[in-house]
């Protein structure tokens, strides 16, 4: 006969831990928590302002002082308000148009939530259950939406960056196995993997270098490719690139097709690519971080034709899905090839206890506790539905169409490209000065001032050596009324700030 299983300790010794009977507690700090939450949201500036006295005075609060014994929730939660939420930027604001952050659905904070409270590590199925299926179906989703086709898998990821690192170890390892009996997981480097050589828009994500050097292979591993007027991959500066790199002696393996560039949100031709790729035998990736979820758009499909010809793609939930941070995905068009990223440990996963009927995620990821980032889009899918996931997108694209063609014909801004997706790339420059160096420091000033006063935060970035300033527009409840008047106050900051010698 079993024994009666005995008490847990007095509520009393451990009442700041959740369980059933600190229920009522959980729902005071979560109303006090909302408190908070609601002034922050009350504000109508994306930021109180840049002061640098501030700043310093914010770092000594930090300080983990005062910590030996228990304090109140209260004066916890006032002391961060103080630090933390009054000094957050807020990416809702319309008047936040910087960078790749966006607001996000209702049903995503709910979904935060519960896999918060509730706590589950999606790694192994002893300890996420149902869970697993749940992100089974969000990565067959998305792959459908893709047409990868039936032998297709993935796993979510914490970011592009690490999406992009799966991408590459993949063409890498499968490459020098495959062609060369190499079997760099078990065995280590070879010679032959010096040569390895990849492809990329010279646009395309820091990350491609980044992860090329973290993989071994260096910076130099990296091939960039140059775009043209559109801020697309040249398709015939590839075919030149590849045959050079041959005649080198290296060896060409991967090619990086971006869908939705950082700086431009520019398309690269993937449909060429592609087929580019193929013809060389070369592992084709789309880099879809920015863009890729725009396949749920009617305006954007054809960007999209070609893109099932990829042996892995990455896409940032919380980019264009309006999910929190962080909630990515890394989709591979061959379930098999995540077997360079699996290793079956006794303790997690032993092989020998392999079950198709209770799948293991851990065996798709380089991480290996996770959180259960999914379910964020499965009820956010569940709650909204694709059509109007996808007529936000629609929304932020038409903005930025708008104001692009309301900046053209101001004679006091240059633009960049027109913008495939929602990004305005442009820089202010009076048609008085004439002095190139001006113009950057102008716009650097525009940038900084506007910053610094809270009143909106946009981007900047480099064309051709020139500092440019950018919209970023992931907002679908902006209007093109906000945005020309921050254009407004971007024109008149420039005008302020111009000097009366060299500029002239």
């Amino acid at each position: 006969m079993l024994k009666e299983v005995p008490p847990l300790k007095e509520l009393s010794l451990n009442s700041h831990l959740f369980n059933d009977e600190s229920l009522k507690i959980y729902e005071e700090y979560t109303l006090k928590t909302l408190g908070y939450i609601q002034k922050f949201l009350a504000s109508r500036k994306f930021y109180k302002g840049d002061d640098i006295q501030q700043i310093q005075e914010d770092k000594i609060k930090a300080q983990l002082t005062n910590i030996s014994g228990e304090n109140s929730i209260d004066s916890a939660l006032e002391e961060l308000n103080e630090l933390y939420i009054s000094n957050a930027i807020a990416f809702h604001n319309p008047n936040y148009v910087a960078h790749l952050n966006c607001p996000i659905t209702l049903p995503a904070i709910v979904a935060e939530m519960i896999a918060t409270t509730i706590n589950t590590a999606v790694e192994t199925w002893d300890q996420s259950t149902s869970a697993t299926f749940i992100e089974q179906e969000v990565i067959k989703w998305i792959a459908n939406e893709f047409q990868l086709g039936k032998h297709a898998d993935g796993v979510f990821t914490s970011g592009g960056t690490q999406s992009n690192f799966m991408a590459l170890l993949m063409a890498r390892d499968h490459y020098a196995f495959e062609k060369f009996g190499i079997n760099i997981k078990q065995n280590g480097w070879a010679e032959e993997v010096n040569k390895f050589k990849i492809f990329c828009s010279e646009k395309s994500h820091f990350s491609i270098k980044k992860n090329a050097a973290l993989l071994g292979l260096g910076y130099d591993a990296v091939i960039p490719v140059k775009v043209d007027e559109e801020m697309k991959m040249d398709a015939e500066a590839l075919v030149v690139a590849i045959e050079k790199t041959k005649q080198e002696g290296n060896i060409p393996i991967a090619v990086v097709a971006t869908l939705g560039t950082t700086d431009y949100g520019s398309f690269d031709p993937i449909k060429t690519i592609g087929k580019i790729a193929k013809e060389h035998e070369m592992w084709l990736h789309v880099d879809g971080a920015y863009g890729g979820c725009f396949i749920l758009t009617d305006t954007h499909k054809h960007y999209f034709d070609g893109a099932e010809m990829a042996d892995s793609v990455t896409i940032d939930f919380h980019k264009t899905l309006f999910q929190p941070v962080s909630c990515s995905a890394f989709l591979a068009k061959n379930k098999k090839h995540f077997q360079y990223v699996s290793y079956y440990a006794d303790y997690l996963n032993p092989i020998e206890d392999k079950d198709t009927q209770r799948p293991n995620l851990i065996e798709k990821s380089i991480q290996t506790t996770r959180r259960f980032d999914a379910l964020k889009v499965w009820l956010t899918l569940k709650t909204l539905g694709v059509k109007t996931i996808a007529s936000y997108l629609e929304e932020v694209h038409y903005l930025a169409k708008q104001v692009y063609n309301s900046m053209r014909i101001n004679p006091n801004f240059e633009l960049a490209h027109e913008p495939a997706l929602s990004t305005v790339v442009f820089r202010y420059k009076n048609s008085e000065a004439d002095y190139e160096p001006t113009h950057d420091k102008v716009n650097l000033h525009i940038k900084n001032s506007l910053y610094a006063s809270g009143k909106a935060s946009v981007a900047s970035t480099k064309l051709n050596g020139n500092v440019y300033l950018k919209f970023t527009l992931l907002n679908p409840k902006n209007t093109i009324n906000n945005l020309l008047n921050i254009v407004d106050m971007i024109e008149e900051t420039g005008k302020q700030y111009q000097p009366k010698t060299e500029a002239l």
